[in-house]
């Protein structure tokens, strides 16, 4: 039975043999047993490369950060998760930057992580489930992430496609009702509407 840390578009948290792209982590979610009993123990949910100046360790070490895997970056978007700022620095930067020029309310010189953190959180989850808001599916930006039914989805350019672990599919926006419930945080909607570009997996293109 592989481990409990593949992350869906919803977040949810499961037990899936296919591989991810990216790594992450919500804090300390696992007991000694290696079992998941938490779906966060802190708000700053980031997004890490799989490898990081050699640095190895056996997965869920007691004490240590849970180790998440993601499909690709559009999936940890839409799970709520932000770019690593210490392995993903320049990644983290350019988001940071894009949230400035989107989100950025207070109207701060200088936007913290904490502080997209924090509106994060309440975009992503409230009472224990996912958040989602409905919008026109024709206004979606690239990269945003969507559910109809138990089902997930992603705008790619003028595409859409029919997201799995294993892998994207062609799917058909004539199938799709024209309003849908967006997965993607707002806030992070208004950043891929700035221009920034969340990085999509090859299956996704090719």
């Amino acid at each position: 039975m592989p481990l409990q840390n593949r992350v869906n578009p919803t977040g949810t948290i499961e037990s899936i043999p296919a591989r991810g792209t990216f790594m992450g982590n919500r804090g300390v979610l696992h007991n000694s047993k290696k079992e998941v009993r938490h779906l966060f123990k802190n708000k700053a949910w980031i997004t890490c490369l799989l490898e990081f100046k050699g640095r190895q360790r056996e997965l869920m070490s007691p004490g240590l950060y849970t180790e998440l895997f993601f499909f690709d970056e559009v999936t940890a978007f839409a799970a709520g998760h932000r770019p690593c700022a210490e392995c993903r620095r320049a990644r983290y930067n350019e988001f940071r930057d894009a949230w400035g020029i989107a989100n950025n309310r207070e109207g701060d010189s200088v936007v913290r992580a904490p502080q997209m953190d924090g509106i994060l959180h309440v975009e992503r989850i409230g009472d224990g489930q996912k958040v989602t808001w409905l919008h026109s599916l024709a206004d979606l930006p690239h990269g945003t992430m969507f559910q109809v039914g138990n089902e997930s989805y992603a705008v790619c350019d003028q595409e859409l496609v029919k997201w799995s672990f294993e892998g994207y599919s062609a799917a058909k926006k004539e199938d799709l009702p024209e309003t849908v419930d967006v997965l993607t945080p707002r806030s992070v909607v208004n950043v891929f509407k700035s221009g920034f570009r969340p990085e999509f997996h090859p299956t996704a293109i090719s």
